[in-house]
């Protein structure tokens, strides 16, 4: 007798007794890529409690797969509107069934292949994560896809070659070889260093501004000061002229 989808569930290990089971990234390259894609998230939503980030974290979501062990999990994944807090692993199961709004592979020699089609066609059809990209550190290939229906369809590119993430609400976009973010009005977000930098940068720029502010208040102060003695000293000989300076 088949079991029930309830029965199943229930023969399925607890969360957090999964634990994630990733190789390495494959170079420097790949993880400061990984680290650039997750702090500056991580800064630009500093606020907000409702989302979960993983970084190379392995995502179960099936008692076939715990059998196997055929899958392993994306390298960047984004879920919404859930519990901000940390995981081992992402259990799709204990997590009301959710399954990412958004994945980014980083592509590398030994993965590339397969980031393009197997993993394309599970996260399309399995997961129906909303949106795809993927992105090599080492050739800059980027895509994006966003699922139409029943199936991916590429994101058209800006002139810059960016793409617009409705997940995100930015731009992904490669500059300086690496993938970042963009705002609408095409502001880069930052790092929480590069963010720093800025605001030593506006700050100097502020108090520079002030005291040339400073400086032209005092010169404009002087220049009064001068008209008056100025006044002063003709009122002066006008009175020692026998003339009432007051008078029209």
């Amino acid at each position: 007798m088949a079991l029930t989808a309830q029965e199943l569930e229930k023969l399925m290990p607890d969360a957090s007794q999964l634990l994630s089971d990733e190789p390495e990234m494959e170079s420097s390259l790949h993880y400061m890529q990984l680290l650039l894609l997750v702090i500056c998230l991580e800064w630009l939503w500093r606020d907000q409690n409702n989302f979960f980030i993983g970084a190379n974290l392995t995502i179960y979501f099936s008692r076939q797969q715990l059998k196997n062990r055929d899958f392993r999990g994306p390298d960047f994944f984004l879920v919404k509107q859930t519990e901000k807090r940390p995981r081992n692993a992402w259990v799709v199961w204990e997590e009301d069934g959710k399954y990412p709004n958004l994945i980014i592979e980083l592509l590398s020699n030994s993965t590339a292949t397969v980031d393009r089609n197997l993993k394309k066609v599970l996260y399309q059809d399995r997961f129906r994560t909303p949106e795809y990209f993927w992105f090599s550190p080492e050739t800059f290939e980027f895509e994006g896809f966003r699922l139409n229906g029943h199936e991916y369809q590429a994101i058209a590119p800006t002139h810059q070659g960016w793409r617009w993430s409705e997940e995100l609400g930015l731009f992904l976009g490669v500059e300086a070889n690496q993938l970042r973010y963009f705002t609408l009005e095409g502001e880069k977000v930052p790092t929480p260093e590069e963010a720093a930098a800025q605001a030593v940068v506006q700050f100097e720029q502020t108090s520079a501004q002030l005291e040339q502010t400073s400086a032209q208040l005092e010169q404009e102060r002087q220049q009064r000061e001068a008209a008056q003695q100025q006044a002063a000293i003709l009122a002066e000989r006008l009175r020692s002229l026998g003339i009432d300076p007051n008078q029209p």
